[in-house]
């Protein structure tokens, strides 16, 4: 991985402690959502937007063939996350999945690619399409591949 720099917590205690527990136990443990095995998660960090300082956020597993989505839906509000706004500004950011820890650039899918994808994440994780129900903004998605 190659981001490097002053890290600054999440304001958010859930996310906070869910990064810990997983970077503590090399993804061993808090790897997975609200409890539900069938919901798994990896650990992005990206560099801040404005502030320059590394964030790092726990964000549905979403993959196919080595590459990662990240779905923007911030459950649903009408703004967009604030690491929507860190991957425009920086792309290349770090993931870890369990204990595989790599360097990818994300970039917006669009048209057919961002449908496929999208279908892909309801598929792993239902509640997108609630999100979506909710906003009426259409949810980004990012797709991250290995640099």
């Amino acid at each position: 991985m190659t981001l490097e720099g002053e890290y600054e917590p999440s304001q958010w205690d859930w996310v906070r402690e869910q990064v810990e527990t997983f970077e503590a136990t090399n993804g061993q443990e808090a790897n997975i959502l609200r409890g539900r095995p069938e919901w798994p998660i990896v650990v992005i960090t990206s560099r801040g937007a404005k502030s320059g300082k590394l964030r790092k956020n726990p964000v549905m597993r979403v993959e196919k063939d080595g590459v990662y989505a990240a779905v923007a839906s911030k459950g649903g509000d009408p703004q967009h996350p604030t690491w929507y706004h860190n991957f425009l500004e920086h792309p290349e950011v770090d993931l870890q999945d369990g204990a595989e820890k790599h360097t990818y650039r994300a970039r917006v899918a669009e048209g057919e690619e961002r449908a496929e994808w999208w279908e892909r994440a309801v598929k792993q994780y239902a509640p997108y399409a609630e999100y979506q129900e909710k906003t009426d903004r259409e949810i980004p998605v990012f797709l991250l591949e290995r640099v």
